[in-house]
């Protein structure tokens, strides 16, 4: 039935619709960094939150759904996060937590940090471990080439180094 049609209190409306974050359907792998992040921003929202509730009748109530919609995506995030042990994973291949240094074609030497969606950061390359070139990259070894398909075309990589 429509709101038009139904008396009730829209005191606690926003008077905008805040869209729920997309929560990805791939496993919650994350780092031991990439968890204290999510811990952090978690902690942080929820300060957020105290402090706009604190301000009494006078709160940002747009901002106030907005920090609700990130605890909830936060929380479940922290609930389905699967920490990995970069240690445990073979150290002569490419897996999660690795750092890799490889070099392209044009004799070009990135370094790439294969993490968990939430802590990927293309500026500090760390790449999510469900991204094209981690899966390019996973299973590697060093001085074998791989071929990362990109939209802009396909680029070689041999990778140089591999440490966790």
């Amino acid at each position: 039935m429509s709101r038009a049609f139904v008396k009730g209190d829209d005191s606690d409306l926003s008077g905008e619709e805040v869209p729920e974050r997309p929560i990805s359907p791939h496993a919650n792998y994350v780092t031991a960094e990439g968890l204290a992040q999510l811990r952090q921003r978690y902690e942080t929202l929820l300060a957020q939150h105290a402090e706009l509730k604190a301000a009494g009748e006078d709160f940002d109530k747009p901002r106030l759904t907005q920090i609700d919609r990130d605890l909830r995506y936060f929380s479940q995030r922290l609930e389905s996060a699967i920490p990995i042990d970069p240690s445990k994973e073979p150290q002569d291949e490419v897996h999660f937590g690795a750092t890799v240094r490889a070099e392209d074609a044009e004799g070009r030497v990135h370094r790439f940090k294969i993490v968990g969606e939430d802590e990927a950061d293309v500026a500090t390359g760390k790449v999510s471990w469900v991204s094209p070139l981690a899966k390019a990259l996973i299973g590697a070894r060093v001085a074998d080439t791989v071929k990362w398909r990109r939209p802009a075309g396909e680029v070689e990589l041999e990778i140089l180094e591999i440490s966790y």
